[in-house]
């Protein structure tokens, strides 16, 4: 009865050919191979979240009532701390994969020939996933929440010409307010989703077409010094493995320290004391900070987006720069600046975190 069932499907779907598939493909082993897994692990963050997301999404209500929604969420219906902690932790923690991944891209060089696409929409995925954090830290609509928008709102005004549009119809008036959570609410859970999941399918297909990049010091290796193990079962096993081992963190994170609630927002009172973005946009924070002290009015803050809308430009054309028949000065130059980038992003994090 098995083997009947299987022929049945195997006929209409193929299976056997997709199993030959992945039998075929294989994943290079070297002392780099660990930085593999973090691609792996910004996924299996992504579907946490879906899960999470979808489950929130049966109570939650956008709007003047959404406070309510989430207190209700977070002490009325059994395990909802829990769901929503868990879906708070996984955010954080899929930035931080993603950061992590696109880092070992760079320095690994996955992103010369033939694989600039998958850089490209690796790319793409980052900012989706900013502002997937970005527009889901409102929806509690707590007093944190409220302030750090505004200051994370305040940072895209400082874009000459249109940044002041820009926020304008994002919040649907000058302030922020129940409109701005309906809008960052239709963002969150239709929008983003809609250019997402597309994309991320498209840059899965990338990896699966062009397999795993090896490093330049590994790949100039002689043939018989290069070992490969076999994507299914062997890799697959492992990456699933990882996959258990970030789940059981994600659950005592969201377990021992559950996601504060805090107080409802006061559209009238005044901002708190150090109130910020959340750590991902800290740096452009603290950078715009700087140049605003450093220019006088306006211009510093949009020296500063200008400048750091350069270095994302410059981050995101490197495959162009760095090719593969690329070699000496240029080659070093890129690493160089990926170097600086990493550098840049740490300091001026901490440095926004211990200036508070």
């Amino acid at each position: 009865m098995k083997q009947k069932i299987w022929r049945w499907v195997d006929e209409r779907l193929d299976l056997s050919g997709i199993i030959a598939l992945a039998k075929h493909k294989t994943v290079p082993q070297h002392s780099y191979s660990f930085w593999y897994y973090w691609g792996g692990i910004s996924l299996s963050l992504f579907l946490v979240q879906g899960v999470t997301g979808v489950l929130l999404l049966i109570y939650y209500q956008p709007g003047p009532a959404a406070f309510e929604s989430v207190r209700q969420i977070t002490f009325d219906i059994n395990f909802g701390w829990l769901i929503r902690s868990a879906h708070s932790w996984a955010a954080n923690l899929m930035v931080l994969a993603i950061f992590v991944h696109m880092f070992s891209v760079y320095f690994m060089k996955a992103y010369q020939k033939p694989r600039e696409f998958g850089w490209w929409s690796g790319m793409v995925l980052l900012l989706l996933t900013l502002v997937f954090g970005f527009s889901g830290y409102l929806l509690p609509m707590n007093e944190l929440a409220f302030f750090a928008t505004k200051v994370g709102l305040q940072i895209a005004t400082s874009v000459p010409l249109i940044g002041g549009k820009i926020a304008e119809i994002v919040q649907g008036g000058s302030q922020v307010s129940a409109f701005t959570v309906q809008r960052f609410f239709a963002l969150h859970v239709v929008v983003l989703p809609a250019l997402f999941i597309p994309i991320l399918g498209f840059h899965l297909w990338l990896v699966q077409k062009h397999g795993n990049a090896v490093p330049p010091s590994v790949e100039t290796l002689p043939p018989a010094q290069k070992r490969s193990i076999p994507f299914f079962p062997n890799f697959m096993m492992q990456d699933l493995a990882i996959w258990l081992i970030v789940l059981n963190i994600l659950t005592l994170l969201a377990a021992i320290f559950p996601w504060d609630l805090g107080d409802q927002a006061d559209l009238l009172k005044s901002a708190p004391k150090g109130i910020h973005p959340e750590w991902y946009f800290m740096s452009s924070f603290q950078v715009l900070k700087l140049f605003g002290r450093w220019f006088p009015g306006a211009a510093g803050e949009g020296f500063g987006m200008v400048l750091f809308t350069l270095g994302l430009v410059l981050w995101f054309l490197v495959p162009l720069y760095d090719a593969r028949s690329a070699r000496g000065r240029q080659a070093r130059n890129a690493t160089y600046f990926g170097l600086w980038v990493l550098a840049v992003l740490l300091v001026t994090t901490v440095w926004g975190y211990l200036g508070e």
